[in-house]
């Protein structure tokens, strides 16, 4: 079945595959069409099922441990206040403090804000 749908991952274990299943208090002939559907195209199992395990409280450090971001505001990947927005998240980021971060940084800022002088600055740190 995982060769016929190759983007499918969860396909590929048969472990994780769930099982047919019909809801009850159906018109009749619907739960064999459902049960038909559900072999055309299984059903795989959670995504959740493969996550690492969340981190055990104080695993990460002591609530009074000093900040690992001293330079950036509270309001940092929020759609509101002083700091890069929500897409500062998703983008990758280098060393703090590195070149390759400021210049992820101004590639955000420019194309949240459009400047001329900011699109100068980036192809100039882009171009050493």
């Amino acid at each position: 079945m995982a060769e016929k749908y190759p983007n499918r991952t969860d396909l590929r274990n048969p472990a994780q595959k769930v099982a047919k299943m019909a809801a009850t208090g159906q018109a009749y002939g619907e739960a064999g069409k459902q049960l038909a559907a559900q072999s055309a195209v299984p059903m795989g199992g959670s995504p959740m099922e493969a996550a690492p395990p969340p981190p055990m409280p104080g695993q990460a450090g002591g609530l009074d441990r000093m900040t690992e971001r001293p330079n950036e505001p509270l309001t940092a990947g929020m759609p509101f206040g002083a700091g890069p927005g929500p897409e500062a998240l998703a983008a990758p980021s280098g060393a703090a403090g590195s070149k390759e971060d400021l210049i992820m940084q101004l590639r955000l800022a420019t194309a949240r804000f459009p400047n001329p002088n900011l699109i100068q600055l980036l192809l100039m740190l882009e171009a050493q």
